[in-house]
């Protein structure tokens, strides 16, 4: 299967899959929240659209990748995470709530800032050939129907089909698992060469990145005051991202085989500070067992 077909017909499809999964996991409640916690939702959404950007053009000024990797990154901070993060909130027993209210408010934002600000990365970089090819308005449009639209038609099912969305629900995310295993086979594929250079070059980078937004997040939630549980939500929001969405736009927007593989080796990567929070925040469950034992 060529890797042109992969990017502009499965992928799209792969993330409308997740994107429709967690539609199916908000609900109204996850907005109510907006009046109720304010202080943590609104340091989510800056950590998350905010911060991270910011540290991403910061880390990537220290360092001297070639600009299309460099642009894979920075498209990878522009998506925040959506049901990864969630997944791991909940392993890590952090505020679960909190962390889909988050993916649902940066769900309705995200399609928006993306493009606007993927844009301004190629420009910042000087890749003047893939900014002919990538029309900010076009290119909204797009991201709109592949990821604000399920999300808007999974929360529609989950409302007035609820049985229906719980037969849905496990079929929908074994789809979007193999879309995506697919997805990742063909970039590793296209870059295979290649792709030990990259790793050597983006791999210290994006765990760098990762672990600074990691503590940022959590350093957000402190000074905004809220519970431990929060702060931890927090430090994974910031931390984790959607490359899914970042994909989207890498390979089947500006088709670039490089640009894909450094956001996939950022979105491979960025999961093993977190692993590191669920080790420490699930030590004692983890220990329970074998203390059992010695008594």
């Amino acid at each position: 299967m060529q890797a042109s077909y992969m990017t502009q017909w499965i992928l799209p499809l792969a993330l409308f899959s997740i994107m429709l999964g967690v539609g199916m996991t908000l609900e109204r409640s996850h907005f109510v929240r907006l009046w109720q916690q304010p202080r943590a939702l609104l340091a989510g959404v800056a950590g998350q659209l905010l911060v991270l950007p910011l540290l991403g053009l910061m880390v990537l000024s220290w360092v001297s990748l070639p600009p299309a990797l460099a642009v894979g990154m920075m498209i990878l901070t522009f998506a925040p995470g959506g049901a990864t993060s969630n997944m791991l909130t909940l392993l890590a027993r952090g505020d679960t709530a909190l962390s889909i209210s988050l993916t649902a408010v940066t769900s309705f934002i995200t399609p928006f800032t993306l493009p606007v600000l993927t844009l301004w990365a190629l420009q910042y970089q000087g890749l003047g050939a893939d900014i002919g090819r990538f029309p900010v308005l076009p290119t909204i449009a797009k991201v709109v129907l592949v990821t604000l639209v399920p999300v808007m038609v999974g929360m529609t099912i989950a409302a007035w089909r609820p049985q229906l969305c719980k037969r849905m629900l496990k079929p929908v995310k074994i789809g979007a698992l193999v879309f995506m295993i697919l997805i990742v086979t063909a970039i590793v594929r296209a870059n295979w060469d290649g792709l030990p250079s990259m790793l050597a070059q983006v791999g210290p980078v994006a765990l760098a990145l990762s672990c600074l937004a990691l503590a940022f997040g959590y350093g957000l939630a402190w000074l905004s005051g809220v519970c431990h549980e929060q702060r931890i939500t927090l430090a994974i929001e910031v931390g984790i991202q959607n490359a899914g969405t970042a994909l989207l736009v890498t390979g089947g927007l500006l088709q670039n085989a490089e640009m894909s593989a450094s956001a996939l080796i950022y979105g491979v990567l960025m999961q093993l500070p977190a692993a590191m929070i669920l080790l420490a925040r699930n030590r004692s469950v983890w220990m329970r067992p074998l203390r059992a034992q010695q008594g």
